[in-house]
């Protein structure tokens, strides 16, 4: 008979481990005089004085912000690991770490706004209205999207004309959206030029198909048709210079088709219906549908800013409002450093963790060095990272 190992694995887990750290300063007087004191300076911290660790704000920032958790919840969960923090004082921390943050997001606008093209979308975030007991009033939150590296949030309290246009001032790139009315003057007045979202086009027509299935599934085949070039693209990684001459063989042809269709479908059916209301918006927004096939950068759809919005949709039905308007913009201040992590592929917790313990004391001429798009994650060898590990090790 022959022995032999047989090796198997199963994975475990480690619950998150909370621990306080103690700083021991050492404290000099004159003997002389016994007057002057000296006390031994503590290393900075995000908040001055203050009993949480960068850590800690970290987890609380990312557990709300990041995967959606209120911050009632986050008490009750916080309590079965043996932590006792109440949401008001959670609540406080936030807005510290939110009003630490700002430079950076101040920063991320400036350079979104030397973009050569800029995504754009908004979404409605509840507050809690004063005037009213237990009701609420909605304030909005509009994302802007650079060339794929910055994302910022910018909270208005209402969805007037005036976001875009104070946040876009007399920005002269191309900027994608979604036909909104909001957005007209500052196209209308500015030097931008309007890039339309054929994703919204093509929805309209897909709504339309139960209202009249012939009009309605040609047009959604021939849009289909668009995106496959699309994909096809993506999928085989094509430079912007086979991307470009793909749109201009392949998509514009099939686009002067579709223009043909609408034309004529235009004379033919009640401008009230849904198929007619479709064929009325695409024609509307006709040459901003088509300006994405002259430019690779541009994207076909405004779909990246729509999905950046999720986590605010996602948010909200589980928080349900902002207790005010000065938490609404706050919360855009953290959506904007967690959605540009996102889109940059970095852990948001490492980041936070990072970047709260530096930024007071970072040089402001190097504080694009702290922006998600040029961070990058130290080493784990800090004094902190070795007591996380031993803590994890008499765990385990």
């Amino acid at each position: 008979m022959t022995r032999s190992l047989l090796t198997c694995f199963q994975r475990r887990l480690t619950p998150a481990s909370f621990y306080v750290k103690e700083y021991v300063r050492k404290k000099f007087c004159c003997k002389a005089c016994e007057s002057e004191i000296s006390i031994g300076p503590l290393p900075p911290r995000a908040i001055d004085k203050g009993i949480a660790g960068e850590g800690l704000l970290a987890h609380i920032i990312t557990s709300k912000y990041c995967d959606h958790a209120p911050l009632n919840r986050l008490e009750s969960i916080l309590k079965r690991h043996g932590v006792d923090i109440n949401v008001s004082t959670m609540c406080g921390w936030v807005d510290k770490c939110a009003d630490l943050l700002e430079p950076l997001v101040k920063r991320m606008h400036r350079k979104i706004l030397e973009s050569p093209k800029i995504n754009t979308d908004d979404t409605r975030i509840p507050i809690k209205s004063r005037k009213r007991k237990g009701s609420t009033y909605n304030g909005y939150l509009w994302t802007y999207i650079d060339d794929k590296s910055n994302v910022v949030f910018d909270f208005t309290p209402t969805r007037s004309r005036q976001g875009p246009l104070e946040f876009l001032g007399d920005y002269a790139g191309k900027v994608q959206a979604d036909a909104y009315s909001g957005y007209d003057e500052f196209f209308n007045k500015g030097k931008a030029t309007e890039i339309g979202c054929n994703a919204h086009a093509r929805r309209k027509f897909e709504y339309a198909i139960d209202d009249d299935p012939l009009r309605g599934t040609r047009m959604t085949v021939l849009w289909g048709r668009l995106y496959a070039i699309e994909s096809r693209a993506k999928r085989e990684e094509y430079s912007d210079e086979q991307l470009l001459e793909a749109r201009q063989k392949e998509a514009v042809p099939i686009l002067e088709e579709i223009k043909s269709l609408l034309d004529e479908y235009k004379a033919q059916v009640l401008p009230k219906t849904p198929i007619g209301k479709a064929v009325t918006y695409a024609l509307n927004q006709w040459d901003a549908l088509c300006r994405y096939t002259e430019d690779p950068i541009l994207d076909i759809d405004n779909n990246l800013a729509e999905r950046t919005l999720r986590m605010v949709v996602i948010g909200r039905k589980n928080y349900m409002f902002a207790g005010s308007e000065a938490g609404a913009w706050r919360a855009s201040i953290i959506y904007s450093l967690v959605a540009s992590c996102k889109l940059m592929g970095h852990d948001p917790f490492a980041y936070f963790n990072d970047v709260l313990r530096r930024v007071s004391t970072h040089p402001g001429h190097k504080i694009d060095e702290l922006l998600p798009s040029n961070w990058k994650k130290p080493e784990s060898n800090t004094e902190e990272g070795k007591i996380v590990k031993e803590q994890i090790l008499k765990a385990s």
